[in-house]
């Protein structure tokens, strides 16, 4: 496989020093990687910090910013990070109001996570813990006992953002992070395996012709495979498995999301079919994002995550952001 790096040992330091050098705003520690906005600690705000394995960029460390989290933490490709990572996070951005660690439901990030809340803990730090496991594919998977955690990380990261920005209170800020991942459902969808540095090929078998329904975004499998389908089938199947699940009785905000190797062109005509499928079950969508922002390094395939929302989370939503991701309101 051909690869925009130098060597696989360093393609995680080499990216955070780039990402530094193009966003001055943040705070990029690439010895002990972790990423904090550069105001941090903000006097009187409740701190978000998440984190985990490298490759799906731009989560996390892409949304590191007023308006959302706090710090992140990046581990290797595919790897949790560390306790220590998530330690030094909270340290840095802890102001007194307490810490939000937002954690993605897979075993590697929840067993380092919950260590280190134990030791932050120790040191004085007011600390809450939301898990996300909203991708309704797979009830157990490779790496996870329940639900994967998916696209509704970019929600709870924006929504529990914008409520911390406004000074909320933690319990209040963790009451509408864990409400924002009750109300999302995802599902995923392989048109290609991705490809590591380490390895250099694909990471799974996913033969010419044929697509994964339901893959995770480390490429775990999903619920079948079948041979490739049209941007319409694939809408049909994807959105209505989180609408079986989810069964929304409000308006939603609907995330088309890429998993890193598919363009826009295909993303836009993709989201037309979502739009279509939501207007037949008739589904109110109040807000679309369409793009790359839970990814899974070069894989082709998107993903389709619907968040039901009330007028406080819609305000929230569309309360100001900036980072180096997602921009608006500013």
């Amino acid at each position: 496989m051909r690869m925009l790096i130098n060597v696989p040992e360093t393609v995680v330091a080499d990216a955070l020093r780039g990402m530094a050098a193009a966003f001055p705003e943040l705070n990029v520690d690439v010895d002990n990687r972790v990423i904090i906005r550069r105001d941090a600690p903000v006097a009187g705000k409740v701190a978000l910090v998440s984190g985990g394995g490298s490759g799906h960029e731009p989560l996390h460390g892409g949304f590191v910013g007023p308006g959302m989290l706090d710090g992140a933490c990046p581990g290797e490709v595919f790897t949790s990070p560390v306790p220590d990572q998530m330690v030094r996070a909270a340290a840095a951005v802890e102001s007194g109001e307490g810490v939000l660690f937002v954690v993605k439901n897979y075993t590697g990030d929840v067993l380092n996570f919950q260590m280190a809340a134990e030791l932050a803990e120790d040191e004085g730090v007011r600390l809450a813990t939301v898990l996300v496991d909203d991708d309704v594919a797979v009830t157990d998977s490779l790496y996870t006992a329940g639900r994967r955690g998916t696209g509704a990380t970019l929600f709870v990261e924006k929504i529990a953002g914008a409520a911390a920005e406004e000074g909320a209170p933690l319990e209040r800020v963790e009451s509408i992070a864990r409400q924002v991942n009750a109300s999302s459902r995802s599902f995923g969808v392989a048109l290609s395996a991705c490809s590591t540095p380490a390895k250099g090929g694909p990471t799974f078998d996913l033969p010419p012709g044929e697509l994964e329904l339901g893959v995770g975004i480390h490429g775990e499998p999903g619920r079948e495979r079948r041979a490739m389908m049209t941007a319409r089938e694939i809408a049909d199947f994807a959105v209505g498995a989180v609408l079986d699940d989810l069964r929304p009785t409000r308006p939603v905000i609907a995330l088309v999301n890429g998993m890193g190797g598919t363009p826009l062109l295909e993303l836009y005509g993709f989201n037309a079919e979502v739009q279509r499928v939501l207007t037949e079950r008739d589904v109110v969508v109040a807000r679309t994002l369409v793009g790359n922002y839970v990814t899974s390094l070069d894989m082709s395939g998107c993903s389709v995550t619907l968040c039901q929302v009330d007028e406080e989370l819609l305000r929230l939503w569309d309360a100001p952001v900036q980072t180096p991701a997602l921009r608006w309101g500013r």
